[in-house]
């Protein structure tokens, strides 16, 4: 279940395993071992994991189906987790756009 999770975590970040593996310090075929259920990742890397992707540890786990942020606030958006790549970029673009309007960062 994890791994199936961080593979879509991942492909819906647009991230390759290699980019996800550098930001982990690990290499891309570690990141192909978590995705296929050969390895499981230590609990360290699971906590940066679930930071990186900002979803809860539950929801990277399998225990609950929502991705919960893992920080909560005003700020998080959540979007449904069947929203395609193509919809998610574009919410993307408009918030990189309306930071650039209102001289936010």
């Amino acid at each position: 279940m994890m791994g199936e999770r961080l593979c879509e975590l991942r492909k819906d970040a647009g991230m390759t395993q290699a980019e996800l593996g550098e930001l982990l310090s690990l290499s891309k075929f570690s990141i192909s071992s978590y995705e296929t259920g050969k390895t499981t990742p230590d609990d360290a890397t699971k906590v940066r994991l679930a930071q990186i992707f900002n979803v809860s540890l539950d929801y990277l786990l399998g225990l609950i189906d929502e991705p919960a942020p893992l920080r909560r606030g005003e700020e998080v958006l959540v979007l449904p987790p069947a929203l395609p790549k193509e919809a998610r970029e574009s919410i993307r673009k408009y918030i990189d756009f309306m930071k650039t309007t209102y001289g936010v960062d």
